[in-house]
């Protein structure tokens, strides 16, 4: 996948995944094919090395939902420095209305009227708002926006804020921050980097939670964070504690198991408008794999950047409920506070003094 022209110039073709192979790469140019699909950290990490070199980048994609790709355009279209177009197959004219209708007949005789019409929409007119074929959340996520409940929202004082960890090494590790208020689950913000180590996190976490003056809680973390490691003998749990950090394993239970105690966690879900383009793009992103030869979705998700924050989505989906348990009592009802909220002022009482026998 290298080539080294006789000029001495390269050309290679990398996943977005594996951008930290361009390490020193003294990157000229760059083109990303589908970047809805790509993982967005590669733009960061490639930036530098364009600017440097006064270089250029192309970014070419179909529109997968309002994720990175969505805001990207959005800027290039405010930008002088930027070229940005926007081309259905009526601004073409690469297909003719027959061919057109042909195609959308297609489409719906495969996935049916409405999902078929989604995928029409998003492949020939560059929809934005299409729904993405195969989205494991994508009616839960709907009614998100829908009912309003993709807001700015703060923390409420006095409830601590957990986190539920999804660990990765070669992947990123991607994290949420949210409290349980009553039958309400506030997703508070979300987090992730790859190719870093918990020395990372414990900064990050420190400086996050003194800045938005959130009370620590509980940091959740996936059955698989017990074994351990193979150079340092100590499980991730016992590193993390020693760092200072309060792990608690999840329930130990299958993907598909998970993925519904997530469908039914979003209805109990606001969520924090700073997480739309990162974390809640990727859950809308999340998606089962198509198999061509069966003309049908697999059972398994596509294992793309979306998947981290999936992951980890379903491990707040499976430990919400004991995070509700370790939050703050409400006050008991006595006789001043019942007062106060019917608006009655309550009584002044005089002290009773004891005489000494």
């Amino acid at each position: 996948m290298f080539i080294r022209l006789k000029s001495g110039s390269t050309w290679q073709l990398v996943g977005s995944d594996r951008y930290n192979s361009l390490v020193g790469a003294g990157v000229a140019g760059v083109t990303f094919s589908e970047w809805a699909l790509c993982n967005p950290s590669a733009w960061g990490y490639i930036r530098p090395m364009l600017q440097e070199n006064d270089g250029w980048a192309a970014f070419i994609t179909t529109p997968r939902g309002k994720n990175h790709a969505y805001t990207m355009f959005q800027h290039a279209e405010r930008s002088p420095d930027w070229l940005a177009q926007r081309l259905t197959i009526s601004d073409t004219g690469a297909l003719t209305p027959e061919q057109a209708t042909e195609a959308l007949a297609e489409y719906v005789s495969i996935y049916g009227d409405d999902l078929g019409q989604a995928q029409f929409d998003q492949e020939y007119m560059c929809s934005w708002t299409a729904a993405i074929l195969g989205a494991f959340y994508a009616r839960e996520l709907s009614a998100v926006r829908n009912e309003g409940r993709l807001c700015r929202i703060d923390a409420i004082p006095g409830y601590p804020v957990h986190t539920s960890w999804d660990l990765g090494i070669s992947d990123d590790t991607a994290l949420w921050h949210f409290q349980v208020v009553g039958p309400q689950i506030l997703v508070l913000g979300c987090h992730a980097q790859s190719g870093v180590g918990l020395d990372y996190y414990e900064t990050y976490m420190r400086e996050t939670y003194a800045a938005k003056c959130w009370t620590k809680g509980i940091d959740y973390v996936p059955h698989d964070a017990k074994a351990r490691e193979w150079t340092g003998g100590r499980t991730r749990v016992e590193t993390m504690m020693a760092m200072g950090f309060t792990p608690q394993l999840v329930p130990s239970v299958g993907l598909m198991d998970g993925i519904n105690a997530a469908r039914r966690t979003l209805p109990l879900c606001v969520f924090d408008s700073d997480t739309e383009m990162t974390g809640f793009s990727a859950l809308e992103g999340y998606k089962r794999k198509w198999d061509d030869n069966k003309k049908a979705f697999s059972m398994g998700p596509e294992h793309d950047w979306a998947s981290h924050f999936a992951d980890s989505f379903r491990y707040l989906a499976l430990s919400w409920r004991e995070a509700r348990a370790a939050a703050p009592s409400p006050p008991s009802p006595t006789i001043q506070n019942v007062l106060a909220v019917e608006g009655i002022a309550p009584p002044k009482l005089k002290p009773i003094s004891r005489r000494r026998r």
